[in-house]
């Protein structure tokens, strides 16, 4: 007999997939170079980890309250005010979440019924998709490419609407491509939110990660926007705390108030004296000077990335304004994203994201993590030329 839940009948992380394959090959001995992962290099820094000693000398080792706790909260609704320009009720209208992907289902769970539909850019991040479909959601794909860098356009989405539209889902700074939604585009899918009455679910993980002054926009800071956004974010990339598994979202209190209720029946609650550490810490002048310094290195590695993306004939990528991640069309050397992306694990031993991994308009891209030293950047590039020169050929 088969036990199985046929809505639990997914693939799997396509990036997290690769990630164990990469641990395979080091295991047998290759020295494999991975520019696939979403994670920062960097150590959590040292006064966010003293913070969470001393938590744990202090007694943080009970439960919080399940929305997570009251210190973090308002530390999280000075940030939304501060940062953002959003007015968020730290008390019923922002919940601790395990992540910022739990954030994210626990958000779809708590707002889609059996058949809603629920608009993405396409491409998008891994996960979105199957949160949607174990939500009980319809995924309607709006497609987006590099002659608008990947952006929403608002006459397209309009067309994508119908009467059953519940949600869309917009990410800036956005993974895999690097593209951030400027303020007029969010302005005009503001507009049609609120004529169209469907939720906004806007991921915001990466804000702190943009380069060469560009604007980061909440679109849950604009005009009547606040009762039409879930504002997603969390502190694994811009802190460099993925291990630590903290997230949150921010949103009207009738949603808030079902998200804790999901939120409470699947993990009670997140891990106490980290969020203990990240609310000392987030109210620490040293914590954006550690952000500030992480960016400024990311931004160099963009630059190297860019500069060696550009010495190879038949690649076209454009320079991200945000995230740690490139998004090259190597479309010209006639492999499938997929086919490229294992020629270079196999006989470069430099690991990437096949594009279509982020759905089928990044069929003909792959994924480059600049999260690595500049001296594995260089190497990889070296390592890549090589192989590619041979395809070329």
């Amino acid at each position: 007999m088969d036990f199985l839940a046929k809505k639990t009948d997914i693939a799997g992380s396509a990036t997290i997939q690769l990630l164990d394959r990469v641990k395979e090959l080091k295991r047998a001995g290759h020295e494999v170079i991975s520019l696939s992962a979403g994670e920062p290099d960097f150590v959590t820094p040292e006064h966010i980890r003293t913070y969470a000693k001393r938590a744990l000398d202090e007694g943080y080792t009970f439960y919080s309250d399940s929305a997570g706790l009251i210190e973090l909260r308002e530390a999280i609704a000075e940030k939304l005010r501060r940062d953002n320009g959003i007015e968020a009720d730290s008390k019923n209208g922002v919940v601790v979440t395990v992540g910022g992907k739990e954030a994210i289902y626990a958000a779809m769970m708590a707002t889609i019924d059996l058949g809603d539909e629920v608009i993405v850019p396409d491409p998008c991040w891994v996960s979105y998709v199957p949160c949607i479909l174990l939500a009980g959601g319809q995924p309607v794909y709006l497609p987006t490419d590099l002659s608008s860098n990947f952006r929403i356009s608002a006459e397209r989405l309009e067309e994508t609407i119908t009467r059953r539209t519940k949600m869309l889902v917009i990410n800036t700074p956005n993974n895999p491509t690097g593209s951030v939604i400027h303020r007029d585009e969010l302005e005009a899918i503001a507009d049609l939110a609120k004529r169209k009455e469907f939720l906004v679910l806007s991921d915001e993980l990466y804000e702190k990660i943009i380069f060469d002054s560009t604007e980061h926009v909440s679109i849950g800071s604009l005009p009547g926007m606040e009762d039409f956004t879930v504002t997603v974010n969390g502190f694994s990339k811009a802190y460099a705390m993925t291990g630590w598994r903290l997230g949150y979202l921010a949103a009207p209190p009738p949603i808030a108030e079902r998200v804790v209720t999901i939120h409470g029946h699947m993990v009670t609650g997140a891990c106490t004296f980290a969020q203990r550490a990240i609310a000392l810490a987030m109210r620490d002048d040293l914590t954006e000077k550690t952000v500030d310094e992480m960016v400024a290195e990311y931004s160099k590695r963009r630059d190297l990335v860019v500069d060696e993306l550009g010495k190879i004939t038949g690649v076209n990528c454009t320079k991200p304004q945000g995230t740690f991640y490139a998004f090259p069309n190597i479309s010209h050397y006639g492999l499938r994203s997929a086919d490229f992306a294992l020629k270079l694990l196999d006989e470069a031993k430099v690991a990437v994201v096949p594009g279509d991994s982020f759905g089928s308009m990044g069929e003909g891209y792959v994924r480059l993590s600049f999260a690595t030293s500049r001296d594995n950047l260089t190497t990889a590039f070296n390592r890549m030329r090589h192989v590619i020169s041979e395809i070329h050929n």
